[in-house]
């Protein structure tokens, strides 16, 4: 099977190409700069600079392949407005739907995220039919995302449409680094600070393996959720600690004091200025969000493994390259 891959750029999609390459699959990978690329050649590989925003860029990405994992996605929390998600995350994936009917193409698996469905407790985690509930409900990500997703079901009807929703990503080859952040904000560090929320971590190998499931297994206009272990932000940096030979402190920021930072990010971003710091990020940083992956356990087969390989993993490939 021929797959075009789109971000091939990122942490999952490459990942995700590496896995495939492994089964054997011929892989196509869509991406917005071929020199920032981290794997090596591979005879059954082919990289194709692009931007999904652009319909000739992606009728040529499309031609010739037989399914679609669609990973591209503008991520950046610090945006102070919907049109530049819209943009991405909707439009662009909406041209490569319509691209991928036009050439017959098989199966569309678009990665969602699990910010799209409604979180749960330690008790009673989120399942793929929780419904969104604040503070995700004022994330212009989140809602870009599931805008995209409902926007890709009417399309059902003409290709086989599986969206899978990973939860909070960490792995090796992560390069820009992206979720990857937060190992390098708590490894060696002698202080960290640290909210008072939690969230689900889940290995990016797991996600990869899921999306494989979800070619192979997955039904048409059905939603998994890739999760892996809930851990509260204490639990997590405590597992930085563990690994680290530097003797850290860990201090929680109390809620109030994220949140009026997050009320004077609002205020930035009226006056139109880019900024990560906005209420609803903060009051996302002051619940615990935690989801189930059963669905996918049962129906895709796919097993989540405990997040401690993920990490330190994560660790020796930031220090191998020189950011750690």
């Amino acid at each position: 099977m021929k797959l075009l891959i789109t971000g091939a750029n990122g942490l999952l999609a490459t990942n995700t190409i590496k896995h495939f390459l492994e089964l054997g699959h011929e892989v196509k990978g869509l991406l917005r700069s071929k020199e920032k690329f981290l794997l090596p050649p591979h005879k059954n590989m082919e990289l194709v600079q692009g931007d999904i925003t652009a319909v000739s860029a992606v009728e040529y990405a499309v031609n010739g392949c037989d399914a679609v994992v669609h990973i591209a996605a503008l991520t950046a929390p610090n945006l102070p407005n919907y049109n530049s998600y819209y943009k991405v995350n909707v439009a662009g994936s909406e041209n490569l739907v319509k691209a991928a009917i036009k050439h017959k193409l098989k199966k569309f698996i678009y990665v969602s995220s699990a910010n799209t469905t409604g979180f749960g407790t330690l008790e009673n985690p989120g399942t793929e039919t929780t419904p969104l509930k604040p503070p995700f409900t004022a994330s212009l990500y989140a809602k870009s995302k599931l805008e995209a997703q409902d926007k890709l079901f009417t399309y059902a009807d003409k290709i086989d449409i599986v969206t899978v929703n990973p939860t909070f990503m960490l792995g090796p080859y992560d390069g820009k680094p992206s979720s990857g952040e937060i190992i390098l904000m708590g490894y060696r560090k002698k202080i960290i600070f640290y909210p008072p929320g939690g969230k689900n971590f889940v290995d990016v190998r797991d996600v990869a393996l899921g999306i494989s499931a979800a070619l192979e297994k997955g039904k048409n206009r059905e939603t998994y959720l890739l999760a892996g272990e809930n851990l509260s932000y204490q639990e997590f940096f405590t597992k930085m600690v563990q690994r680290s030979e530097t003797k850290t402190r860990l201090i929680k920021v109390p809620k109030p004091l994220l949140l009026v930072a997050g009320y004077a990010g609002d205020f930035l971003r009226k006056l139109n200025l880019k900024t990560s710091v906005a209420s609803a990020n903060m009051k996302i940083l002051c619940v615990k969000n935690y989801y189930s992956g059963k669905k996918a356990e049962e129906e895709l087969g796919v097993h989540f493994h405990p997040i401690d390989q993920a990490i330190d993993d994560a660790i020796a490939w930031f220090q191998k390259n020189g950011k750690l």
